[in-house]
């Protein structure tokens, strides 16, 4: 089937998105990341059944990223924040566990679309992406500017046609 007949035969698929946001310093009132995240789905006809704030702590993450993973009800987990290169940014790490099959081109392409916005320091950009119990997981830097770069340019135009994929 050509790759225009996959993405329009995607069109139906309407994903449960869950948002989850890293930080030690937001709170859900100063999410803006995260805000963000949840308007682009929802403009785009996708549900978001819930968004959480929590630490950058890699044991905290990964026990919710098991039950999200795990919950019938969600297709999509999408991550901002903890993805630099600090001691406390574990973030890809944690993520990169829960990956059964990796997309590398969604990192790739978001630090070739980064290097156009910000030059070299698109190669601190740790975004990952792929499949995890036959759900999307994506990782995003925590930025507003870079989930917007993440989300219109990469992961809304996908988002329905990997689900089609997935669900064959």
């Amino acid at each position: 089937m050509p790759y225009d007949e996959h993405t329009s035969a995607a069109g139906a698929i309407r994903p449960n998105c869950a948002i989850v946001t890293l930080s030690d310093t937001r709170d859900a009132d100063t999410d803006t990341s995260g805000k963000r995240i949840s308007e682009l789905l929802e403009f785009h006809g996708n549900r978001v059944e819930g968004k959480w704030v929590i630490r950058d702590d890699p044991a905290e993450l990964s026990a919710l990223l098991d039950a999200l993973l795990d919950n019938a009800g969600i297709d999509v987990v999408l991550t901002n924040g903890g993805t630099g290169v600090s001691r406390r940014d574990n973030t890809i790490v944690v993520v990169e566990s829960k990956l059964m099959l990796l997309l590398p081109g969604f990192g790739e392409l978001f630090r070739m679309l980064s290097w156009e916005q910000i030059g070299s320091g698109a190669m601190l950009s740790r975004a990952a992406g792929g499949v995890a119990n036959g759900k999307l997981l994506f990782a995003m830097p925590g930025s507003t500017k870079a989930v917007e770069l993440a989300m219109q340019k990469l992961i809304l135009p996908e988002l329905r046609h990997l689900l089609f994929e997935l669900r064959k």
